[in-house]
């Protein structure tokens, strides 16, 4: 469900600032900074590059780029 919601321009003009070294849309940046911060609400003891290595390993198993782990003694 879309919903539209009132931004400030501040917030705006550095999303837009953002999503062009990221890669995003401007609308996809403010989306991914939602979901760092609502991540790092609900777990403060986290670091913010650890929430980020979480979301990369996400990615990799969702989109099936893993391999198998082999432990060698």
């Amino acid at each position: 469900m879309a919903l539209s919601v009132r931004l400030s321009n501040d917030l705006v003009k550095v999303a837009q600032i953002t999503s062009q070294v990221m890669h995003r849309s401007c609308a996809k940046q403010i989306e991914h900074w939602a979901l760092i911060g609502k991540i790092a609400e609900e777990n403060p003891d986290l670091s913010y590059a650890f929430i980020q290595d979480v979301l990369m390993a996400k990615a990799e198993m969702d989109s099936r780029n893993v391999s198998t782990y082999e432990f060698d003694n």
